[in-house]
């Protein structure tokens, strides 16, 4: 299998930061190449060189074994190289048509008019040639994640990409959507398409990939063939250390409920919603994704209060119309979307921190930012949050960095329950290891945590107990002796009672 790209000893440097050192990588004709790493590792700068959006200080890039060096990403696309982006930049007010030839729009030869009956057709001969079929009238802001990654294979498609750079595709997505984005993805590779496919999953990897290529602290590492490398190995080669336990669930000593939550109800979103955490203890709220389980926790946070039941914490009946009145309480909340839902990106780190509790820094109608930012760079140290100073702003930090940030808002206030939604959705092996060790750190405090999670793996090797939704309803509940993935699963997609 000939090679379509190569690119040799990259190095790309940035004011005081080294972001590519000396990196190597090169790309096959029709295959699908995973690029995986920690965040941080480079891997975004290494997109932009291919893309042309930044130009290396050293080294080779050559396109169909000649030399070439992109000024642009017009040049790039033009080259036949498109990219994906894991957060949409498509345009929501316009149609699935008008994005997928904007830039490159079909015009009748005498007239230079558009030509939306050619657009509209060859837009859905398109999307068929991936299995999908969409108005394509259809604006873009009415269609889910999953259909906008597909209008943007088809808008790659439309300009001839040869080569297609799909960054962290699957991290919005669900399951089974996941399982129709692989589809699309070897339909592409089978038509010759080749795919580099940027990931923090393993499961991407190991289900789509040829071959995988690791980088590490901005140097590459090594690429080998997808059955040639283990898990374990694969770890190593992404972190630079063995991670023994994955999952360090600790042995801390379980006290009296924190939060116990009875008969809670939704109308026409969940009902009759039971259960309790205690001190110490870490329960998983899980289920298919549309079970209900965010909708519980953003009730129980007064985001979007419950029309009935009971909210008890520490002991005592609460009445949670807002978040205020939770925090109040001593109920927190960690939201699946740490960059819409929790953080300014454009602030500073100690800024973003402070927000947990403004009038925790309030005295006499004046702001004390200097507490404010001690307490901010307490919490930074605690929670090893990695960078230059608390002054960085968020936009700055890697994914699991921005995580720790929310984590130590969260912990501005004097709380007894945190409820954690997808705490590890979009970070890297790495950061995930040190979010479970922050975890249990939280626990041995005594903090009631609540862990919503899409990840078994994570949520059997975290828990204490298992509450399971099924269609807004519980529907199991097992401690962590008696929990298996094949029972969780079972409650999840049977709407059988089985609550202890």
């Amino acid at each position: 299998m000939d090679t379509i790209l190569r690119l040799e000893n990259i190095t790309k440097v940035f004011p005081g930061v080294k972001a590519l050192d000396n990196v190597s990588f090169d790309l096959r004709r029709g295959e699908i190449h995973a690029l995986m790493g920690e965040n941080g590792a480079g891997k975004s700068t290494f997109i932009k060189v291919i893309t042309g959006v930044h130009k290396p200080e050293e080294g080779k890039m050559f396109l169909d074994g000649e030399e070439v060096s992109f000024d642009s990403t017009r040049d790039s696309y033009s080259a036949g190289i498109a990219c994906i982006y894991q957060h949409s930049t498509a345009y929501p007010d316009l149609s699935i048509t008008e994005n997928i030839f904007l830039g490159h729009e079909i015009v009748r030869p005498k007239t230079r008019a558009l030509n939306w009956r050619a657009m509209h057709k060859s837009a859905a001969e398109l999307l068929d040639r991936l299995g999908v079929s969409l108005d394509t009238n259809t604006t873009m802001g009415e269609l889910s994640v999953a259909q906008q990654q597909i209008v943007e294979i088809a808008k790659a498609l439309s300009s001839d990409a040869r080569i297609i750079i799909m960054d962290e595709p699957t991290a919005a997505l669900t399951k089974q959507e996941s399982e129709d984005l692989y589809g699309y993805t070897e339909r592409l590779r089978d038509d010759g398409v080749s795919i580099i496919f940027i990931s923090h999953r393993f499961e991407d990897m190991y289900r789509l990939g040829d071959r995988v290529t690791v980088l590490r602290d901005a140097q590459y590492i090594g690429t080998w063939d997808i059955n040639e490398i283990s898990n374990k190995d694969m770890i190593i080669a992404m972190v630079g250390r063995e991670i023994t336990n994955l999952f360090p669930k600790r042995s801390v000593s379980i006290g009296e409920p924190a939060l116990e939550v009875k008969n809670l109800c939704k109308i026409g979103v969940f009902q009759d919603v039971s259960f309790s955490v205690r001190k110490g203890e870490i329960v998983s709220l899980t289920g298919l994704v549309g079970a209900g389980r965010s909708e519980v926790a953003e009730a129980i946070f007064g985001i979007s209060p419950a029309d009935s039941g009971q909210i008890i914490v520490d002991g005592k009946s609460v009445k949670v119309h807002n978040p205020t009145e939770a925090g109040n309480a001593g109920i927190g909340l960690l939201p699946e979307d740490r960059q819409k839902q929790a953080l300014i990106l454009d602030w500073e780190i100690s800024k973003n921190i402070g927000l947990g509790n403004l009038t925790k820094f309030t005295e006499h109608f004046f702001y004390d930012v200097k507490k404010e930012n001690e307490d901010a760079q307490t919490l930074a140290e605690r929670l090893a949050i990695k960078a230059s100073s608390i002054f960085d702003k968020a936009s700055s930090l890697s994914g699991g960095n921005q995580q720790k940030v929310v984590i130590a808002k969260v912990l501005t206030t004097d709380l007894k329950v945190i409820i954690l939604d997808e705490p590890t959705k979009g970070v890297d092996v790495g950061a995930k290891a040190a979010i479970y060790e922050i975890m249990g750190d939280l626990s041995e405090q005594g903090y009631g945590i609540l862990l919503i999670s899409s990840e078994m793996p994570e949520v059997l090797g975290m828990s204490d107990r298992i509450v399971v939704m099924k269609s807004g309803r519980v529907t199991a509940e097992f401690d962590k002796d008696t929990a298996t993935q094949e029972a969780i699963l079972e409650a999840a997609i049977l709407n059988t009672a089985n609550v202890s």
